[in-house]
């Protein structure tokens, strides 16, 4: 790796009262190692090492809302109660004291519950009672769950910030509540939570912002998740147009969202390369094109062309500091700010300070194997 590339990844990054020593940030990956929803000691250290790595910015494990079925495995971290509050407290903390800063990814799973066992699929809530596309699963949401649901993702909010997190994400992609909210196929409902264009499809997402940026303090950033893909339909799409994606994203940036973290599976791909090219602008970088503000992308990084789906289908995968250039150059480019990394860092805590010292040959490689333990 070229040091103008070196220079790019490990440039400092200030946004509000987060400063961050690089632009790396570690993706939320879920790891159900959290019997009762409790987070132990294991889960602390877990992070510890992350920090210990140099890694920019931690984005926890997705972590639950207070609702009755936000989460569809039972040892998923709750983000709720006095006891699992506790356990994010002795995280962040542990954290902090390693160097590293964190935030906790704050989630409802909606109706996306694949144990029978837990809970029952027919007491889930989502926008219209749809998991998939003609798949009726569990029930809608009346105007009451909704509200219950706000409220709940801005109780979160605050108790992130009162326990010393640096800043709070909001999961609002990959077919979980938010995002169905957003999608036309799952998104139903006739009344002012639904409706034929994306904007009025986006109200539910931003009243959630609107109330997580009331719920903190003016320099707590707050970041939403966001996806075009769905674990429903890989090749569904909220936005087809540059436009249709300044209505998507615009009303949650004007409700109080300050970064948006853009996932897509593989970063190098271009959003619409009918207007720029197959080496244009990616998600992350059309968001910060539309709406001015900073972006986090994420895809693929490290997995030497492996993609989303290939690398938790069994085998391994090679990682190569080397097949960073793309993205290096798109970060000197500033096409966007952060760039987050998932599989790559669950193998190899220690992945951002290889990379740095230009040690590809030292990186180790992901396996389905890796998700086991916590390494």
């Amino acid at each position: 790796m070229s040091q103008s590339a070196n220079a790019a990844l490990f440039r400092p990054f200030t946004f509000k009262k987060l400063e961050l020593k690089n632009r790396i940030v570690m993706a939320p990956m879920t790891r159900s190692f959290s019997p009762e929803g409790v987070p132990g000691q294991n889960v602390a250290e877990y992070y510890r090492r992350r920090a210990e790595g140099d890694v920019g910015l931690i984005l926890s494990e997705g972590t639950v809302i207070d609702r009755p079925t936000s989460k569809n495995h039972p040892a998923i971290p709750n983000f709720h109660g006095d006891k699992a509050l506790a356990g994010w407290k002795n995280v962040i903390d542990t954290v902090h004291a390693a160097g590293g800063k964190m935030g906790p990814q704050i989630w409802h799973v909606a109706n996306t519950i694949n144990d029978p066992n837990y809970p029952d699929p027919n007491e889930t809530e989502s926008p219209s009672g749809f998991v998939k596309p003609g798949e009726k699963r569990g029930r809608a949401m009346s105007e009451e769950d909704i509200a219950d649901t706000i409220a709940a993702y801005a109780k979160a909010a605050a108790d992130a910030e009162r326990l010393g997190f640096d800043v709070v994400e909001i999961h609002g992609a990959h077919g979980y509540l938010i995002d169905q909210f957003f999608w036309s196929a799952l998104n139903l409902r006739e009344d002012h939570w639904g409706g034929p264009a994306i904007a009025e499809r986006a109200r539910f997402g931003a009243e959630v912002v609107k109330a997580v940026r009331e719920a903190v303090s003016d320099d707590m950033p707050v970041i939403i998740r966001l996806s075009q893909w769905k674990q429903q339909d890989y090749n569904a799409r909220i936005a087809t147009t540059p436009d249709e994606m300044a209505e998507w994203l615009e009303p949650l940036v004007d409700a109080g969202a300050d970064i948006l973290h853009c996932s897509q599976r593989r970063f190098w791909e271009p959003e619409f390369p009918e207007i720029d090219g197959q080496k244009g602008l990616n998600f992350a970088g059309w968001a910060k094109k539309i709406t001015g503000v900073p972006t986090i992308s994420v895809g693929s990084v490290g997995l030497k062309g492996v993609d989303f789906l290939g690398s938790f289908g069994g085998g391994e995968t090679s990682a190569s500091a080397t097949e960073l250039d793309d993205l290096t150059g798109r970060l000197e480019r500033e096409e966007f700010d952060l760039i987050a990394v998932g599989r790559a860092l669950i193998s190899d805590p220690n992945w951002v300070r290889k990379v740095e010292a230009g040690e590809g040959d030292k990186l180790k490689s992901f396996s389905r194997e890796a998700l086991g333990s916590l390494v």
